[in-house]
């Protein structure tokens, strides 16, 4: 049985940092790509980043680019997200996902997620 779980997800003021970490169990990790995606209320699912599993190379959802991070620890099964320079935009839940399928950006290319975490960005 696949599962994924996020972490890390709080409260946070505007300008400041997050680190989500997305832990998998249940597949050979080293040989899915993994992606985080986000909703906020009354909007639908949005891409954020992904990771390739076997070349590493990493792309990003314009509105996170050069603030995101995302980074995977084969040894350890997990993937994260380290959030820089936060905004309110950013505020959503969070999920990760794993997937075989060739694609990054499209939801339906990934075959697994996990249940979300919430990132709230406020004063």
């Amino acid at each position: 049985q696949v599962q994924l779980v996020e972490s890390g997800g709080e409260l946070v003021q505007p300008g400041g940092s997050l680190r989500l970490s997305c832990a998998a169990s249940g597949l050979t990790f080293s040989r899915y790509k993994m992606g985080w995606f986000r909703q906020a209320p009354g909007k639908e699912r949005e891409f954020v980043a992904a990771i390739r599993w076997n070349t590493g190379s990493a792309s990003y959802a314009d509105s996170v680019k050069g603030r995101f991070t995302i980074s995977r620890d084969n040894t350890k099964n997990t993937v994260y997200l380290q959030m820089n320079s936060l905004n309110v935009e950013d505020t959503a839940v969070y999920y990760c996902a794993a997937g075989s399928a060739y694609d990054l950006f499209a939801a339906v290319a990934y075959d697994y997620w996990g249940q979300g975490t919430q990132v709230t960005v406020s004063s």
